[in-house]
Protein backbone atom coordinates (compact mmCIF):
# COMPACT_ATOMS: atom_id res chain seq x y z
CA UNK A 1 0.00 0.00 0.00
CA UNK A 2 1.25 3.47 -0.98
CA UNK A 3 0.85 6.87 -0.01
CA UNK A 4 -1.54 7.66 -2.74
CA UNK A 5 -3.18 4.37 -2.39
CA UNK A 6 -6.77 4.52 -1.18
CA UNK A 7 -8.43 1.71 -3.28
CA UNK A 8 -9.13 -0.31 -0.31
CA UNK A 9 -11.19 2.72 1.51
CA UNK A 10 -14.84 3.65 0.25
CA UNK A 11 -14.94 6.30 -1.83
CA UNK A 12 -16.65 8.70 0.86
CA UNK A 13 -14.20 8.22 3.15
CA UNK A 14 -11.33 9.04 0.90
CA UNK A 15 -9.34 12.12 1.85
CA UNK A 16 -6.48 14.25 0.60
CA UNK A 17 -4.21 13.19 2.73
CA UNK A 18 -1.16 15.82 2.22
CA UNK A 19 -3.87 18.61 3.29
CA UNK A 20 -5.05 16.02 6.11
CA UNK A 21 -1.59 15.61 7.75
CA UNK A 22 -0.34 19.47 7.45
CA UNK A 23 -4.01 20.07 8.74
CA UNK A 24 -3.47 18.43 11.99
CA UNK A 25 0.31 18.61 12.28
CA UNK A 26 -0.58 22.71 12.49
CA UNK A 27 -3.55 21.93 14.96
CA UNK A 28 -0.54 20.24 17.66
CA UNK A 29 1.43 23.35 16.92
CA UNK A 30 -1.47 25.42 17.93
CA UNK A 31 -3.00 23.85 20.77
CA UNK A 32 0.80 23.17 22.64
CA UNK A 33 1.44 27.11 21.95
CA UNK A 34 -2.01 28.14 23.24
CA UNK A 35 -0.97 26.16 26.51
CA UNK A 36 1.54 28.42 27.16
CA UNK A 37 3.85 25.08 26.45
CA UNK A 38 6.60 23.40 23.77
CA UNK A 39 6.65 20.07 24.61
CA UNK A 40 4.04 16.93 24.55
CA UNK A 41 3.83 13.42 26.21
CA UNK A 42 2.18 10.73 24.55
CA UNK A 43 1.40 7.76 25.35
CA UNK A 44 2.81 4.78 22.64
CA UNK A 45 1.17 1.16 22.54
CA UNK A 46 2.60 -0.39 19.88
CA UNK A 47 -0.80 0.34 17.97
CA UNK A 48 -1.39 2.18 14.57
CA UNK A 49 -3.43 5.17 16.21
CA UNK A 50 -0.48 6.09 18.92
CA UNK A 51 2.24 5.42 16.40
CA UNK A 52 0.37 8.11 13.85
CA UNK A 53 -0.21 10.44 16.39
CA UNK A 54 3.95 10.02 17.80
CA UNK A 55 4.93 10.66 14.50
CA UNK A 56 2.34 13.97 13.70
CA UNK A 57 3.49 15.20 17.15
CA UNK A 58 6.89 15.07 16.16
CA UNK A 59 6.44 16.45 12.91
CA UNK A 60 4.48 19.57 14.93
CA UNK A 61 6.86 20.26 18.00
CA UNK A 62 10.07 18.64 16.88
CA UNK A 63 11.50 14.98 18.28
CA UNK A 64 13.68 17.12 21.51
CA UNK A 65 10.39 18.22 22.42
CA UNK A 66 8.10 14.95 22.32
CA UNK A 67 8.21 12.09 25.32
CA UNK A 68 6.99 8.62 23.54
CA UNK A 69 5.76 6.84 26.78
CA UNK A 70 5.58 3.03 26.61
CA UNK A 71 3.79 1.67 29.77
CA UNK A 72 3.54 -1.94 29.55
CA UNK A 73 1.65 -4.51 32.15
CA UNK A 74 3.35 -8.25 32.89
CA UNK A 75 0.85 -9.50 31.35
CA UNK A 76 0.93 -7.80 27.64
CA UNK A 77 1.94 -9.18 24.66
CA UNK A 78 5.83 -8.63 24.01
CA UNK A 79 5.09 -7.66 20.34
CA UNK A 80 3.23 -4.07 21.99
CA UNK A 81 6.17 -3.14 23.47
CA UNK A 82 7.95 -4.15 20.47
CA UNK A 83 6.03 -2.42 18.05
CA UNK A 84 5.83 0.63 20.19
CA UNK A 85 10.04 0.80 20.43
CA UNK A 86 9.88 0.77 16.60
CA UNK A 87 7.28 3.42 16.29
CA UNK A 88 9.58 5.39 19.14
CA UNK A 89 12.52 4.61 16.86
CA UNK A 90 11.39 5.54 13.86
CA UNK A 91 10.21 9.42 14.86
CA UNK A 92 13.27 9.79 16.71
CA UNK A 93 12.15 11.34 19.70
CA UNK A 94 13.16 10.84 24.02
CA UNK A 95 11.39 8.14 25.14
CA UNK A 96 11.18 6.15 28.01
CA UNK A 97 9.59 2.78 29.59
CA UNK A 98 7.10 2.46 32.63
CA UNK A 99 6.32 -0.88 33.95
CA UNK A 100 2.63 -0.46 35.06
CA UNK A 101 2.92 -3.94 37.09
CA UNK A 102 3.68 -2.96 40.40
CA UNK A 103 0.99 0.13 40.54
CA UNK A 104 -1.79 -2.46 39.36
CA UNK A 105 -1.13 -5.74 41.09
CA UNK A 106 -1.80 -4.82 44.59
CA UNK A 107 -5.03 -3.60 43.46
CA UNK A 108 -6.05 -6.55 41.70
CA UNK A 109 -5.75 -8.30 44.78
CA UNK A 110 -9.56 -8.01 45.21
CA UNK A 111 -10.60 -8.26 41.35
CA UNK A 112 -11.02 -11.91 40.45
CA UNK A 113 -8.93 -13.40 36.97
CA UNK A 114 -12.97 -13.08 35.18
CA UNK A 115 -13.11 -9.55 35.73
CA UNK A 116 -11.55 -8.88 32.68
CA UNK A 117 -12.65 -5.42 31.92
CA UNK A 118 -12.29 -4.24 35.19
CA UNK A 119 -8.63 -4.80 35.18
CA UNK A 120 -8.91 -3.49 31.88
CA UNK A 121 -9.72 -0.18 32.90
CA UNK A 122 -7.68 0.00 36.31
CA UNK A 123 -4.90 -0.36 33.31
CA UNK A 124 -5.69 2.42 31.21
CA UNK A 125 -6.07 4.24 34.29
CA UNK A 126 -2.78 3.28 35.82
CA UNK A 127 -1.20 4.42 32.07
CA UNK A 128 -2.81 8.02 32.09
CA UNK A 129 -1.50 8.18 36.04
CA UNK A 130 1.83 7.72 34.64
CA UNK A 131 1.26 10.10 31.39
CA UNK A 132 -0.08 13.36 33.19
CA UNK A 133 2.82 13.24 35.51
CA UNK A 134 5.29 12.85 33.05
CA UNK A 135 3.15 15.53 31.46
CA UNK A 136 3.55 17.68 34.68
CA UNK A 137 7.64 16.88 34.43
CA UNK A 138 8.73 17.58 31.12
CA UNK A 139 6.00 21.01 31.13
CA UNK A 140 4.32 19.34 28.08
CA UNK A 141 0.54 18.77 26.88
CA UNK A 142 -0.83 14.87 27.05
CA UNK A 143 -1.79 14.01 23.60
CA UNK A 144 -5.08 11.95 23.03
CA UNK A 145 -4.45 9.09 20.43
CA UNK A 146 -8.63 8.07 19.79
CA UNK A 147 -10.07 8.10 16.72
CA UNK A 148 -13.27 8.79 15.48
CA UNK A 149 -14.69 5.20 15.49
CA UNK A 150 -13.37 4.44 18.94
CA UNK A 151 -14.96 8.26 20.26
CA UNK A 152 -18.55 7.61 18.46
CA UNK A 153 -18.76 3.88 19.96
CA UNK A 154 -17.26 4.85 23.55
CA UNK A 155 -14.53 2.46 22.76
CA UNK A 156 -12.27 4.21 25.15
CA UNK A 157 -12.04 4.01 28.86
CA UNK A 158 -13.05 7.48 30.70
CA UNK A 159 -10.67 9.34 32.81
CA UNK A 160 -7.91 6.60 31.00
CA UNK A 161 -7.09 6.35 27.27
CA UNK A 162 -10.12 8.94 26.67
CA UNK A 163 -8.01 11.54 29.07
CA UNK A 164 -6.04 14.20 26.69
CA UNK A 165 -5.41 17.97 25.93
CA UNK A 166 -6.38 17.09 22.35
CA UNK A 167 -7.40 14.47 19.83
CA UNK A 168 -5.99 14.93 17.06
CA UNK A 169 -7.00 11.70 15.40
CA UNK A 170 -10.64 12.58 16.61
CA UNK A 171 -12.59 13.43 13.28
CA UNK A 172 -10.94 10.80 11.39
CA UNK A 173 -12.41 7.52 11.24
CA UNK A 174 -10.12 4.22 11.74
CA UNK A 175 -9.89 3.03 8.12
CA UNK A 176 -8.48 6.90 7.32
CA UNK A 177 -6.14 6.81 10.26
CA UNK A 178 -4.49 3.95 8.21
CA UNK A 179 -4.06 5.73 5.17
CA UNK A 180 -2.84 8.22 6.50
CA UNK A 181 -0.17 6.12 9.00
CA UNK A 182 0.74 5.26 5.22
CA UNK A 183 1.41 8.55 4.29
CA UNK A 184 3.55 9.83 7.67
CA UNK A 185 5.75 6.68 7.60
CA UNK A 186 4.43 4.62 10.35
CA UNK A 187 6.51 1.24 10.35
CA UNK A 188 4.24 -1.52 7.64
CA UNK A 189 4.27 -3.85 10.52
CA UNK A 190 2.42 -1.85 12.67
CA UNK A 191 -0.28 -0.54 10.38
CA UNK A 192 -1.09 -4.20 8.96
CA UNK A 193 -1.29 -5.42 12.83
CA UNK A 194 -4.97 -6.71 14.28
CA UNK A 195 -5.56 -3.85 15.98
CA UNK A 196 -5.89 -4.48 20.19
CA UNK A 197 -6.09 -2.43 23.02
CA UNK A 198 -4.12 -4.92 24.89
CA UNK A 199 -6.20 -4.86 27.88
CA UNK A 200 -5.80 -9.01 28.29
CA UNK A 201 -4.08 -11.70 26.45
CA UNK A 202 -5.29 -12.17 23.24
CA UNK A 203 -7.91 -9.09 23.07
CA UNK A 204 -8.74 -7.56 19.50
CA UNK A 205 -10.61 -4.27 19.21
CA UNK A 206 -12.53 -5.97 16.47
CA UNK A 207 -13.72 -9.40 18.53
CA UNK A 208 -14.79 -6.88 21.48
CA UNK A 209 -16.69 -4.34 19.24
CA UNK A 210 -18.46 -7.56 17.68
CA UNK A 211 -17.81 -5.98 13.59
CA UNK A 212 -15.04 -5.14 11.56
CA UNK A 213 -13.59 -1.29 11.24
CA UNK A 214 -14.29 -1.33 7.95
CA UNK A 215 -18.10 -2.17 8.60
CA UNK A 216 -17.55 -0.18 11.39
CA UNK A 217 -16.88 2.67 9.73
CA UNK A 218 -18.69 2.52 6.41
CA UNK A 219 -22.13 2.19 8.23
CA UNK A 220 -20.96 5.26 10.79
CA UNK A 221 -20.27 7.40 7.79
CA UNK A 222 -23.96 7.24 6.56
CA UNK A 223 -25.69 7.87 10.07
CA UNK A 224 -23.19 10.30 11.54
CA UNK A 225 -21.86 12.13 8.39
CA UNK A 226 -24.99 11.59 5.86
CA UNK A 227 -27.52 11.77 8.68
CA UNK A 228 -29.08 8.36 6.97
CA UNK A 229 -31.96 7.11 9.66
CA UNK A 230 -30.45 3.40 11.15
CA UNK A 231 -33.56 2.14 10.07
CA UNK A 232 -33.59 2.81 6.51
CA UNK A 233 -29.82 1.73 6.23
CA UNK A 234 -31.96 -1.72 7.71
CA UNK A 235 -34.08 -1.18 4.74
CA UNK A 236 -32.00 -0.51 2.11
CA UNK A 237 -30.19 -3.94 2.95
CA UNK A 238 -27.24 -3.70 6.21
CA UNK A 239 -27.10 -6.08 8.19
CA UNK A 240 -30.30 -5.37 11.19
CA UNK A 241 -28.20 -7.28 13.95
CA UNK A 242 -24.49 -4.55 13.13
CA UNK A 243 -26.45 -1.38 12.66
CA UNK A 244 -28.50 -1.91 15.88
CA UNK A 245 -25.03 -3.14 17.48
CA UNK A 246 -23.67 0.40 16.43
CA UNK A 247 -26.55 2.34 17.77
CA UNK A 248 -26.61 0.92 21.06
CA UNK A 249 -23.13 1.51 21.83
CA UNK A 250 -22.96 5.07 20.41
CA UNK A 251 -26.38 6.04 22.87
CA UNK A 252 -25.19 4.00 26.06
CA UNK A 253 -22.01 5.76 25.30
CA UNK A 254 -22.67 9.38 25.23
CA UNK A 255 -21.51 10.09 28.68
CA UNK A 256 -18.01 9.81 27.57
CA UNK A 257 -18.03 12.72 24.66
CA UNK A 258 -19.92 14.95 26.96
CA UNK A 259 -18.51 17.45 29.80
CA UNK A 260 -19.96 16.48 33.22
CA UNK A 261 -23.25 17.82 33.38
CA UNK A 262 -24.33 20.91 36.06
CA UNK A 263 -27.66 21.90 36.93
CA UNK A 264 -28.10 25.21 36.10
CA UNK A 265 -28.73 27.05 39.33
CA UNK A 266 -27.61 30.82 38.27
CA UNK A 267 -27.69 33.35 35.54
CA UNK A 268 -23.62 32.41 35.35
CA UNK A 269 -23.93 28.94 35.71
CA UNK A 270 -20.51 26.97 34.29
CA UNK A 271 -20.67 24.82 30.97
CA UNK A 272 -18.75 24.02 28.14
CA UNK A 273 -20.57 26.76 25.38
CA UNK A 274 -20.13 29.73 28.15
CA UNK A 275 -16.17 28.67 27.66
CA UNK A 276 -16.00 28.07 24.35
CA UNK A 277 -17.91 30.86 23.21
CA UNK A 278 -15.82 33.15 25.34
CA UNK A 279 -19.06 34.11 26.75
CA UNK A 280 -17.57 34.42 30.21
CA UNK A 281 -16.00 37.45 31.83
CA UNK A 282 -14.06 37.97 34.95
CA UNK A 283 -13.27 41.24 36.28
CA UNK A 284 -9.72 42.01 37.80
Amino acid sequence: MTSSDQSYIPEALRLDLPDVYQAIRDFIQSEVQLAGLKKAVVGVSGGIDSALTLFLTVSALGAENVLGVMMPYRTSNPDSLSDAEKAVKAAGCRSCVVDISPMADPYFDDITDEERLRKGNVLARMRMIVLYDLSAKEQGLVIGTGNKTELLLGYATLHGDAACACEPLGDLYKTQVSALAVLAGVPEEIINKPPSADLWVGQTDEEELGITYADADRLLLQMVDFHIHPARLIEKGEDEKAVNNLVNRYRQSQFKRSSPMIPKITSNHIDSDNFSSGAWKISL
